[in-house]
C-alpha cells in the first residue's frame, strides 16, 4: 500500500480526485498478485497432501497429479504476469502498473 504522504495532490480537502486512480490501480494489482501467489502455493501443498493420502489408488493419484500440474501452471502464469507487468511499466514509464 502507498503511504498517505506519497499521495501528493490525489486528495484535496479530504476528497479523492481522479489523480487517485493510478494509485488505486497499483494497490489492486499488488493485492491480486499476492493473493494469486498464495493460492497457487496452497494448491501445490494440497496436491502433495492428496498424493500422500492416495494410498496407491491410481484414480486418486491421477487427480492429485492433475491438481499439481494446474497449480504449477498457475504459479508460472502468475510469475510471468508479474514479469510482464514490470516490463510494460518500465517500457511505458507507467510505474503504477508494476507490482511492488
Amino acid at each position: 500500500m502507498i503511504p498517505v504522504s506519497d499521495l501528493g495532490n490525489c486528495v484535496q480537502k479530504g476528497v479523492a480526485t481522479l489523480a487517485c486512480i493510478p494509485i488505486v490501480l497499483q494497490n489492486i494489482i499488488n493485492v491480486l498478485v499476492v493473493v494469486a501467489g498464495i493460492i497457487a502455493v496452497f494448491l501445490i501443498i494440497f496436491s502433495g497432501y492428496r498424493f500422500v493420502m492416495s494410498e496407491g489408488d491410481p484414480e486418486k493419484i491421477a487427480t492429485a497429479r492433475k491438481t499439481l500440474t494446474y497449480a504449477i501452471f498457475g504459479f508460472v502464469f502468475i510469475l510471468l504476469s508479474f514479469v510482464l507487468l514490470n516490463a510494460i511499466a518500465k517500457f511505458t514509464g507507467v510505474e503504477q502498473l508494476a507490482p511492488k
